[in-house]
């Protein structure tokens, strides 16, 4: 068994309480990469975007998982919905013997609904004040990621599922394979 389980999936998908919820069940650690970045910098993520820029942010992301895959720490890591994208990250991640990454997959409806009345809480959608407006942002975003998302070691669905139920599906493939 993997002793570093990583999510990856766009914002909505449901990667930092699906990872909270399996590192619980593992009795691992959980590591959110949003929240260990803005701990780091002592900023917000929309903060370090407009002082630092979006190429500063993007090489600490893959700077810290870079540094968590080479800890000697096992854990469940929740990604920023960029951060496979970026750079060789995603390269380096399937390379790692101890690594196994995990697609939490949702349809553009799903993610849609999730996060719209999340918008305010989340930088880059603040400025969406439409449905339509949000969902042809999310297309765009899932046309140019799902080619890193779909290399995943395994992906999970998650519509119409809880975080309960995703947390114990990744569990029983994780132990059962």
């Amino acid at each position: 068994m993997s002793k570093k389980i990583i999510l990856l999936g766009y914002m909505g998908s449901g990667k930092s309480i699906v990872g909270q919820k399996l590192a619980e069940k593992m009795q691992f650690p959980f590591y959110d990469l949003d929240k260990a970045i803005q701990e780091q910098e002592q900023m917000s993520i929309s903060e370090i975007f407009s002082r630092k820029g979006a190429i500063y942010f993007r090489t600490q992301e893959a700077r810290y998982v870079r540094d968590w895959v080479e800890s000697n720490v096992r854990g469940v890591m929740s990604l920023g919905g960029g951060t496979p994208c970026y750079g060789s990250t995603m390269e380096y991640l399937l390379q790692q013997p101890d690594v196994i990454t995990i697609y939490l997959s949702a349809t553009l409806q799903t993610l849609t609904d999730r996060l719209m009345p999340q918008r305010e809480q989340r930088p880059l959608l603040q400025n969406l004040s439409s449905e339509a407006a949000l969902s042809d942002y999310i297309r765009k975003h899932l046309f140019e990621r799902t080619y890193y998302y779909h290399q995943a070691h395994l992906t999970i669905a998650t519509d119409f599922k809880n975080p309960d139920e995703i947390a114990i599906e990744i569990y029983n493939y994780l132990y059962n394979t």
